[in-house]
């Protein structure tokens, strides 16, 4: 088997980084993307969360408007 001339070990190494620096940049888009993911679910759960404390306090103010209203009624009644 014939040795690689300086040019050709020069060329395959030149490939072999270039391969290297793609997969390292490939990967470095990956995980950009996940944490751009990551950061969208938590704000998406943050806001799931705010829209269901604000329906909780509706439900609660409508709950006391009810009891205030039937303590009216039974003082109206008695």
């Amino acid at each position: 088997m014939k040795a690689l001339s300086r040019h050709e070990r020069t060329s395959l190494t030149n490939t072999y980084q270039n391969g290297t620096k793609l997969m390292m940049n490939n990967l470095m888009h990956e995980d950009l993307a996940r944490a751009q993911m990551s950061a969208r679910l938590g704000e998406a759960q943050q806001i799931r969360r705010g829209r269901q404390q604000a329906a909780a306090r509706r439900l609660s103010r409508k709950a006391e408007q009810a009891a205030r209203q039937a303590r009216l009624a039974l003082a109206r009644a008695n």
